[in-house]
């Protein structure tokens, strides 16, 4: 067996040690390490997971991308864009698309006896994906929406339902004001609350033909399609082939098809969660920090309370760089043994809370009820190499401490 590894398992494994010292600064070290790894580890979860919820509520409402009107994309008018059956096969051809989806808006205020609410009613047809409705289902049944006819059925928010004092079964008018006024009576068949209050206030669902009538669309017109990707990290790619493949072409209107983004759409939203990225950075550089400096203050400590046996190991032959090895070979069994705990208590918290629910937030502030957690496999693993080879490597500096001990004054030490 290597020697300094050897030596340094014996002064690891030694029991009947009873220094008074260096014993409780181990344990002080261990415990730094342990701290700072959880820390780390529980803040790049919660953070992963806020950006990951709010982004993928943020594609709930309006996908990956949009092919629309040119000119609505200018603006904030709604107008229409024809989608035939070409467009949509180019579209689902696109490498990386997973879902094409037609879509129409219409502004529209919503009324009851007492209260009136000013939404935008979102048209969808059968060929919609309901994954992101289901998840955030509130109260009630979704209907099944249809592009061929209206079943007057309305699906709106709990923020909505709150305002207007609506529950799921209740009749409620929407007025629709063009050049003239229409009305229509709705039925709430269903409640969604994704606690994304910006969105939550504003969009109500209905069948994409009650949409296209009153706007007065061909069966072709549609305020544009949605496409949903299987990777959100490859969209700007994917985007591009979008752009490629519709951009400059005009429909059988003489309308301009464009595309944008999720991002584009929605810079504010995304730029925040972009700044979180630097809050990490923080966290972690000081985390290591914390980790590193304990693990210098020990490494000294144990090394003057280690003099005698240095100075023998000298007399005996040993080198500087021999004990200078045993010395980072017996700090990185305390960096392991810290890594080890900060495991388990980063795991048994976040667990914790991912299944109670445990600590609680405010959803008009972070869209979110409760902190979110992603216990990501990959970045933990990460952060645990990183952490032994951080500490490891600013612990070599302080071994070199050994080399100004003499044998002859080390052997008088005690």
């Amino acid at each position: 067996m290597y020697f300094p590894l050897f030596i340094s398992r014996r002064i690891y494994n030694d029991k009947g040690d009873k220094r008074q010292v260096s014993r409780p600064v181990i344990r002080l070290a261990i415990a730094g390490v342990a701290i700072g790894l959880a820390v780390m580890i529980i803040s790049v979860c919660v953070v992963l997971a806020f950006k990951h919820t709010i982004r993928d509520k943020v594609v709930g409402f309006g996908s990956h991308v949009r092919v629309e009107n040119f000119m609505a994309s200018a603006g904030d008018e709604t107008l229409p864009i024809a989608i035939p059956d070409s467009i949509l096969t180019t579209l689902k051809g696109v490498e990386g698309v997973k879902e094409v989806q037609k879509y129409a808006y219409k502004q529209c205020i919503l009324k009851t006896e007492s209260d009136f609410l000013g939404i935008m009613l979102k048209g969808i047809g059968e060929d919609y994906d309901m994954s992101f409705l289901n998840e955030n289902l509130y109260q009630g049944e979704y209907p099944k929406f249809s592009s061929e006819k209206s079943s007057n059925k309305i699906v709106i928010s709990k923020v909505q339902a709150d305002k207007m004092h609506l529950k799921v079964g209740d009749a409620v008018f929407g007025y629709f004001v063009d050049d003239d006024v229409r009305m229509r009576k709705f039925t709430v068949s269903a409640i969604y609350d994704t606690k994304m209050s910006k969105y939550d206030e504003i969009f109500a669902f209905t069948d994409i033909y009650a949409i296209q009538k009153l706007n007065g669309w061909e069966s072709d017109q549609y305020s544009g399609v949605e496409l949903t990707l299987n990777d959100f990290n490859k969209l700007d790619e994917i985007a591009e082939v979008v752009a490629e493949k519709i951009h400059r072409k005009r429909d059988s209107y003489g309308e301009l098809y464009s595309s944008r983004t999720i991002t584009e759409s929605n810079p504010q939203i995304f730029a925040w969660l972009s700044l979180l990225d630097m809050n990490i950075w923080v966290i972690l550089g000081l985390m290591v920090c914390v980790a590193g400096i304990t693990m210098i203050s020990g490494l000294f400590i144990i090394i003057l309370e280690r003099t005698t046996m240095i100075g023998l190991l000298k007399a005996l032959g040993a080198r500087n760089k021999t004990i200078r090895h045993t010395f980072l070979f017996f700090a990185v069994f305390i960096i392991g043994k810290g890594l080890l705990w900060g495991n388990a208590i980063a795991l048994f918290l976040m667990l914790l809370q991912k299944y109670t629910g445990l600590v609680k937030l405010d959803s008009q502030t972070y869209y979110v009820s409760e902190v979110p957690i992603e216990i990501n496999i990959p970045w933990i693993l990460v952060l645990n190499a990183a952490t032994l080879v951080i500490c490891t490597l600013v612990l070599i500096i302080p071994s070199y401490l050994v080399s100004h001990i003499h044998p002859a004054k080390a052997m008088h030490f005690e």
